[in-house]
This record gives structure tokens, C-alpha cells and sequence, in this order.
């Protein structure tokens, strides 16, 4: 019973807790990056199929409106691979890191804006998402500008 309580009692301590906290935070990395491949391969595999039933079942004059789903499939990967690479990034640096996470947040505004059917969003939709893509420009101007000054 002494030993038991002793054993809890070391698990406990500081540097103890914040190494277990660390392996499961590094365990919880690895599998978000195996999810996140899985998700790619199948996101590939999505536009492949709609590529392929598009381009040979869509009548002659009628791709432009198809042209704007195939580009929101293609930033779907891009998101993704953007996504797996903060992941890996936080797996080699145990960092996140801010610049990689703006830039992938600008292209999702950005997928959102290239798919947008301005016949169904109201006025206010197209100012928040300019005032989003402002927002997001400028942090990522000073986290770049920031980033910069410290390495030199």
C-alpha cells in the first residue's frame, strides 16, 4: 500500500504530470495526422469521381457552372494538406504555428468566396467575409512582418 501511494504521490509532481501530458499530446498528433491522410486520400478520390462523371456526363456549354464545384473540391485538398501540415509541424516543433494557421484559415475565406452563389447570400454575408479576409490579411502581415524581424 506504501509503495502504491509512493508511486502516486511521484506521478504526480510537476515534471512527472507534464511528461505524461506530453506524450498524450504527441499521441493525440499522430493519429489527428493519420485521420487527416485518410481524409485526404478520400478527398481525392471524391474529385477524381466528380471529375470524371462531370466531365463526361455534363452537356457541351454548361461546365462553367460545374467549373466553381471542381475548384471548391480542389481547396478542399489544399485545406486538408494545409491542416496535416500544422499537425506535422506541431509534432516536429511542439509548436503551433501562427502564420501556417492563418494562411490556412485565408484559404478556406477564400474557397468560401470562390463557391459563393451570390444569388442566394445577402449583403451582409459578402461584408463579413471581406471584413474576415481583412482581419486574417493583416495578422498575417504582423505575425509575417514579426516572424521576419525575428530571424535576422
Amino acid at each position: 500500500m506504501k509503495r502504491l501511494l509512493k508511486l502516486i504521490v511521484g506521478a504526480t509532481k510537476d515534471e512527472n504530470f507534464m511528461h505524461v501530458i506530453e506524450n498524450i499530446e504527441v499521441l493525440v498528433s499522430k493519429a489527428l495526422s493519420i485521420f487527416m491522410v485518410i481524409v485526404i486520400l478520400v478527398a481525392i478520390v471524391d474529385l477524381g469521381v466528380f471529375l470524371v462523371k462531370e466531365l463526361f456526363t455534363t452537356p457541351y456549354g454548361t461546365f462553367n457552372t460545374t467549373l466553381f464545384k471542381i475548384f471548391g473540391l480542389f481547396l478542399n485538398v489544399l485545406i486538408a494538406l494545409e491542416i496535416l501540415e500544422n499537425i506535422t509541424g506541431y509534432l516536429r516543433k511542439h509548436v503551433f504555428q501562427v502564420e501556417l494557421v492563418i494562411g490556412t484559415s485565408l484559404i478556406a475565406v477564400a474557397r468560401k468566396i470562390i463557391i459563393l452563389d451570390l444569388e442566394k447570400v445577402s449583403g451582409i454575408d459578402i461584408i463579413g467575409l471581406g471584413i474576415a479576409i481583412l482581419a486574417l490579411s493583416i495578422s498575417y502581415l504582423i505575425i509575417r512582418s514579426s516572424n521576419s524581424k525575428n530571424t535576422h
